[in-house]
C-alpha cells in the first residue's frame, strides 16, 4: 500500500519528501534520483549502485561482447585519451 502526502516546492525549486515516505523507502541525505516529468506527473526514481555481484556479471558480459566484436584493451585506452583531450 502506498503512502500519500502533500508537499510544496520552495522558491529555489526544492521539494521536501515527507518523513513517512523517506522512512518507508529508507532514503537518507544524499540519496540520488532520476526525475521524470510527463504531463502533470513527476516521478522520482531512486538510483543505487549495483551490488558487486551484479557489477561482476555486467563486466563479464561487456568483456564477452567486446571480444566478439574485436575491441582490444588498447582501443579502450585510445578512446579514453581521445575523450579526455576534448575536455
Amino acid at each position: 500500500m502506498s503512502l500519500l502526502a502533500t508537499t510544496r516546492m520552495s522558491s529555489k525549486g526544492q521539494v521536501v519528501i515527507p518523513e513517512e515516505i523517506r522512512d518507508r523507502l529508507h532514503l537518507a541525505p544524499g540519496s540520488q534520483f532520476v526525475v521524470i516529468g510527463e504531463g502533470d506527473a513527476i516521478i522520482f526514481k531512486t538510483l543505487s549502485a549495483p551490488s558487486m555481484r551484479d557489477f561482476d556479471g555486467l563486466i563479464q558480459r561487456a568483456r564477452k561482447q567486446a571480444k566478439r566484436v574485436g575491441i582490444k584493451p588498447s582501443d579502450i585506452t585510445k578512446a579514453i585519451k581521445t575523450v579526455r583531450k576534448g575536455k
